[in-house]
């Protein structure tokens, strides 16, 4: 649907911190309070046109989150949210007349801007995927599957330290309007895999944010652990609670057929809980290289069954006269091969949520968003940093960011815009961004 940009600038809140920690013993990073300037908004949205949409499962008609929206032939992108739904700008009077929408283990999908000028544009996507029986007959039981990979990852990935440069962002929304962003570039300390002691270490190389607390309305919430938590997520090294020993007997998994991902073969196997499960856990689809079973990626989610109960899980600290729901918590991990090993390739977890007051009518949904996009690596020029250097799940990075501001850093481009795609940012730091040797 094309819609036309209105921002209106709110009343001086009632500051409340908040600190949410992931159900994978896991922390979402810090958010700060901020937001593009008005008025850069507003010159923005004179040269934009907006076009909304949801994106749905072809087959099940559930929405699918954090599918690609690109306008081809540009770097100009999104994501879907939790809903799968999306938002994209696209330039006024341009030549501009598709749509790119691609996620892992699907079709990629094509669609003319003019189509979604509709009330209710939907689009469907279809699951690329070969015939689960052809899967099950040449590979067998997918537990017994799961396991060989894990017992195959000191051989598919890195068993030297390697270091990582990568791009870090995290947003907070409030409703619909952005009021906090913060983004950093990082250098990364990559432990060898299978090496239980060794540990990652992200260091900040550069970092901004962008600060208004007159955005929000009523809340400010503060999310915990940075940059730390995204290497976390890293499932291959940190299995967590859907892929370590004492955890895979509370799921159900199942193969859900053959897909590509990355021009490889992918083994698609589904995971759920089991029903007599009675705690919070996830549902998803694991990517597996059919040559030899490397993770490629996972695509996961907070089971909706057992959400209501999440909540407790989840928060750190909030007033006693508050009521907090969570609403939708969502995950996506991807890798890449080189030269025949694995590493580390994409991170990206959202959490929505709703809180209301007591005795009182009015209500705030937020939606936290951490991405990280790894964008070089170097298997020679290692440092391991030292533990008081680096990001912690302690940490709350929109408080620290201040001491690494660089405006020359970033340049022309030194306005944050939380709606551009990574690829799009990175794109335009990619000089800036090359290791340093």
């Amino acid at each position: 649907m094309k819609t036309k940009s209105s921002h209106k600038r709110l009343g001086n809140p009632l500051i409340i911190a908040f600190l949410f920690i992931l159900l994978l013993s896991l922390a979402f990073a810090s958010v700060t309070l901020a937001t593009i300037p008005d008025e850069q908004l507003m010159e923005d949205s004179l040269a934009y046109e907006s076009y909304t949409g949801k994106i749905l499962d072809s087959e099940t008609k559930k929405p699918v989150v954090f599918a690609n929206v690109i306008l081809k032939g540009t770097s100009i992108g999104t994501v879907t949210n939790a809903d799968g739904e999306f938002l994209i700008k696209a330039p006024a009077k341009s030549d501009i007349q598709l749509l790119e929408i691609s996620h892992i283990g699907y079709e990629t999908k094509f669609i003319k801007l003019p189509d979604l000028e509709g009330d209710n544009a939907s689009i469907m996507l279809s699951s690329a995927t070969l015939p689960i029986e052809a899967v099950t007959v040449s590979y067998g039981d997918p537990v017994e599957l799961l396991l060989t990979a894990i017992n195959n990852i000191p051989k598919n990935y890195s068993r030297d330290p390697v270091m990582l440069k990568a791009f870090y962002r995290e947003t907070i929304k409030q409703n619909r309007n952005y009021v906090g962003v913060a983004e950093a570039v990082l250098d990364i300390y990559k432990a060898e895999y299978g090496n239980s002691v060794g540990s990652d270490r992200p260091l900040i190389y550069k970092g901004r944010k962008s600060q208004d607390y007159k955005k929000m309305d009523t809340i400010i919430v503060k999310l915990q652990g940075g940059p730390y938590i995204s290497l976390m997520l890293d499932i291959a090294k940190n299995p967590g609670e859907i892929l370590s020993s004492d955890m895979m007997d509370q799921y159900v998994y199942t193969y859900g057929g053959i897909t590509s991902v990355q021009d490889r073969q992918a083994i698609i196997i589904k995971f759920e809980p089991k029903e007599f499960v009675n705690i919070p856990l996830y549902r998803g689809s694991i990517f597996l290289d059919v040559e030899n079973l490397a993770f490629i990626g996972m695509d996961f989610l907070l089971d909706e069954k057992k959400i209501a109960d999440a909540a407790a899980l989840f928060i750190r600290k909030k007033p006693a006269s508050m009521k907090v729901d969570i609403e939708s918590a969502n995950y996506l991990v991807k890798y890449r091969v080189y030269e025949d090993t694995w590493y580390l390739s994409y991170v990206r977890s959202e959490l929505n949520f709703k809180c209301k007051w007591q005795k009182k009518l009015f209500s705030s949904r937020f939606g936290l968003m951490t991405e990280m996009a790894v964008t070089d690596l170097d298997r020679e020029n290692i440092t391991k940093y030292k533990y008081r250097q680096t990001s912690r799940m302690s940490d709350i990075l929109s408080e620290q960011v201040s001491q690494f501001e660089d405006p020359d850093f970033w340049g022309v481009d030194n306005i944050i815009k939380p709606d551009e795609s990574i690829e799009a940012a990175i794109a335009k730091l990619s000089r800036k961004m090359r290791r340093r040797l």
